[in-house]
This record gives C-alpha cells, sequence and structure tokens, in this order.
C-alpha cells in the first residue's frame, strides 16, 4: 500500500573526487567561462538552435572559481582541493571548507560536475 523511501546517507564531501562534465574555456588571464548549452532538447535543438546568435550561456568564474574548476580533474578529492586553495589564497578564503562545499553543491547542482566514487562512499557510509 505504502512505499517505503530509502533514507538517504550522509556522504562526506571531503572524500569525494569531482570532475567536470560541462565545456569550458580558459582565457589569457586564467580566468575560466562555463559553457552551458541553451538548448538541450533534441527537438527543439533542431528548430531554435539555428536561430540563436549562440548555442551556449556564458558562465564567468572568478578566480577562486577557475582554480576550483582546474582542480576538478577527477583525480583529486576535495580534501586535497581544500589544502592547496589555503597554500594559494591564505586567509582571504576562510572559511574555506564551506566556502567550497557550497561551490561544489552549486556546480554538481548545474550539471558542471559528478563525483567519481560517489557510490563507493555511499556505499561505505551503509555499511
Amino acid at each position: 500500500m505504502f512505499k517505503r523511501r530509502k533514507q538517504k546517507t550522509e556522504v562526506n564531501l571531503l572524500d569525494l573526487i569531482p570532475r567536470r562534465t560541462a565545456r569550458s574555456e580558459t582565457g589569457d588571464d586564467g580566468i575560466v567561462t562555463i559553457l552551458k548549452p541553451k538548448v538541450t532538447n533534441r527537438l527543439m535543438k533542431k528548430v531554435v538552435e539555428p536561430r540563436l546568435k549562440s548555442r551556449f550561456m556564458k558562465i564567468r568564474l572568478d578566480e577562486l572559481g577557475s582554480a576550483v574548476w582546474a582542480m576538478c580533474d577527477g583525480k583529486r578529492p576535495v580534501r586535497e582541493m581544500v589544502e592547496l586553495l589555503r597554500e594559494r589564497f591564505s586567509d582571504s578564503i576562510e572559511p574555506c571548507c564551506e566556502r567550497l562545499g557550497l561551490f561544489m553543491s552549486m556546480l554538481e547542482g548545474e550539471g558542471f560536475v559528478c563525483y567519481e566514487n560517489y557510490e563507493e562512499c555511499r556505499r561505505v557510509m551503509d555499511e
């Protein structure tokens, strides 16, 4: 009659390994611009996309965001990214973990990054 909902397990963000899933461009000044497609529906692409000036919305990141984007290579965990950011930006980035966590959740929410080992971390937490 009623379906049981699975309880969500909490995964530590610091253990996850982010990987970029969106296209991007890097300017001469090292600032990254993420390219987000304006149209994602296959039928709409055929009809609407030829009439658009640009196929992508351009999201320009600041210096900190560009540094984080460059580190999302699918090889280093967020914990290591925190340490590298603290070395590079020193006190201007504090509170580092909270800022990075918020930024990573925004990137994941928009579909710009995914986590390589998310399922593995979730399985360990369930045991």
